[in-house]
């Protein structure tokens, strides 16, 4: 089976997460190309279109796989059948139009494989039949490890506590202003350090060398982070946003905050950082089904109706 994925590629030349879906994929042997597309705003995708028609006429494809809203407005205008659409969270989260763009597009091409990765994705994009799939973990990758020595891999002061916040505090839908504000509040000295220029394959390291993961996310749809966090054992406070709750309910030293709350959150991170040894958060993982194999089936099983009908 070949799947052309389409999305964008201003911020990176494959995103890691639509980069490990694929390779997922192609380990239980579909064959995986990436049209990456260049462009920003309206204008940057619209001006996609065309290209992306040419490059499908001369390229054949079972299954065209749009990640993202605006890739999938842009595979739809070019003509891509069967067409696949994923929706990632913040393109169903951020605005009321996006949303409302998205039912137009679903209704006028009539999309009949949508993916969103948690079932309050699925509430909120309201659209029938939708599949619920989070992306997979590589448990192959994120394992538990030595703390010390990823602390000295990575260069990491000695004789304090590391807070990780596991993305870009640039990005405003992590609010990381909340997360500052929560961590200044703490009595322990403590270093914070982000996920910034780290290669994926890196992401473990930091995991371990933490001793807490904290995200203050405005919305998530299924937060990579906290399944990789999760696998490598290491506790976790967040707020209650996409699937975390469910993620990691009834795993100790996971704490989850319903309120955006600085204080609240501030007392979770105390416990967490008092929390002593690793969690069973990888075994909670694997019961689920969420490893990156299990994921990729589920994806085939769609791919394969998808190409018949």
């Amino acid at each position: 089976m070949k799947v052309l994925f389409v999305a964008s590629g201003n911020t990176y030349k494959v995103s890691p997460i639509t980069k490990a879906q694929g390779d997922s994929l192609v380990d239980a042997g579909v064959e995986v190309d990436y049209y990456m597309i260049k462009g920003k705003g309206i204008k940057g995708y619209l001006g996609q279109i065309r290209p992306l028609r040419k490059y499908l006429k001369e390229h054949h494809y079972d299954v065209v796989h749009a990640h993202y809203s605006f890739s999938a407005y842009v595979a739809s205008l070019a003509g891509a059948k069967p067409l696949v659409v994923s929706l990632m969270g913040t393109d169903v989260n951020a605005k009321v139009t996006r949303r409302l763009t998205i039912r137009f597009f679903n209704k006028v091409f009539r999309w009949k494989n949508i993916i969103v990765k948690s079932k309050g994705l699925a509430e909120t994009v309201k659209i029938k039949n939708v599949h619920v799939i989070p992306n997979g973990v590589d448990l192959d990758l994120f394992v538990s490890m030595d703390q010390q020595l990823c602390q000295d891999k990575l260069g990491w002061e000695k004789g304090v506590k590391h807070i990780l916040f596991p993305a870009d505090p640039k990005r405003p839908e992590k609010d990381y202003p909340l997360a500052q504000e929560s961590i200044k509040l703490l009595d322990t000295k403590v270093v914070t350090h982000f996920f910034q220029n780290v290669d994926h394959k890196d992401t473990v390291l930091y995991y371990n060398a933490a001793d807490v993961i904290f995200l203050t996310s405005k919305w998530e749809g299924s937060s990579n982070a906290v399944k990789e966090a999760m696998c490598c054992g290491r506790p976790i406070v967040s707020l209650d946003v996409g699937d975390i709750k469910e993620r990691t309910e009834g795993t100790e030293g996971c704490y989850i905050v319903k309120e955006r709350d600085a204080k609240t959150l501030a007392n979770m991170l105390t416990k967490a950082l008092d929390f002593e040894g690793i969690t069973k958060g990888r075994e909670a993982i694997v019961k689920s089904g969420l490893d990156r194999r299990t994921i990729a089936e589920q994806l085939i099983d769609i791919y394969r109706h998808c190409a018949e009908k």
